[in-house]
């Protein structure tokens, strides 16, 4: 089975048992705890635990995601043909971190492993607990698509509060309100840790804003 095919019956084959009961959180961090089941062979399965981190959304425009690192050839080319029709246009980036905690074979089947498993986060009261059934050669692509459907889902809520709060509105140089004000933030982090700087300063060249704030930050240093 070619690698194309091998992922599309991934997908077919990936379900959420049980989904999360909270949406992404707009203005912080989500941490969703995952259960995710694969059959290793009849009524026997693999239940592996992590977490799926994902950091608070980011408003983005073509211009940003252009000086951002981690794309291919071919994505960058189409972010730059975005970036010439549209370069002010704001989006939201959400970035993503897995963690893997524990990893266990069970000798039942899919129905008791589950009803434990759902005990356990009943007795916890965990709203960001999820359970999916994935496929056990491609497990990682099972948990892709589940945090794929997690963002699809919570977008449009996460576009409504940004919206309402001003945060997508654009400066006369194109910068979203919300971009000022995590530079404001890094700057404070940065005053109370210098090792923030690295980070400030690759914020402000993705959003070409050096030549504007190099002045502020060379003033901080020498206060330091």
């Amino acid at each position: 089975m070619e690698i194309d095919e091998k992922i599309k019956f991934v997908i077919e084959h990936t379900q959420v048992l049980r989904p999360p009961k909270q949406q992404l959180a707009t203005f912080g961090i989500t941490n969703i705890y995952y259960y995710m089941i694969t059959e290793l062979m009849q009524e026997v399965n693999v239940v592996r635990e992590g977490r799926v981190v994902s950091a608070r959304p980011k408003i983005v425009t073509p211009s940003y995601l252009i000086n951002l690192e981690g794309f291919s050839g071919s994505a960058k080319r189409y972010i730059e043909i975005m970036s010439e029709y549209n370069p002010r246009e704001p989006g939201i980036l959400y970035t993503y971190k897995n963690e893997n905690t524990e990893m266990n074979v069970v000798s039942q089947p899919l129905p008791q492993v589950l009803e434990k498993i759902n005990q356990r986060i009943d007795s916890r009261n965990d709203p960001l607990s999820a359970v999916i059934k994935g496929v056990e050669e491609m497990w990682d692509v099972s948990l892709i698509k589940f945090t794929f459907e997690l963002t699809r889902d919570s977008a449009r809520h996460n576009f409504l509060e940004l919206y309402g709060q001003g945060r997508l509105a654009t400066d006369q140089q194109g910068i979203p309100k919300d971009a000022r004000e995590t530079i404001e933030e890094l700057f404070e982090m940065c005053r109370k840790d210098p090792s923030f700087a690295p980070e400030l300063v690759s914020e402000l060249r993705r959003w070409n804003l050096w030549p504007e704030y190099q002045d502020r930050f060379l003033q901080l240093f020498k206060k330091l």
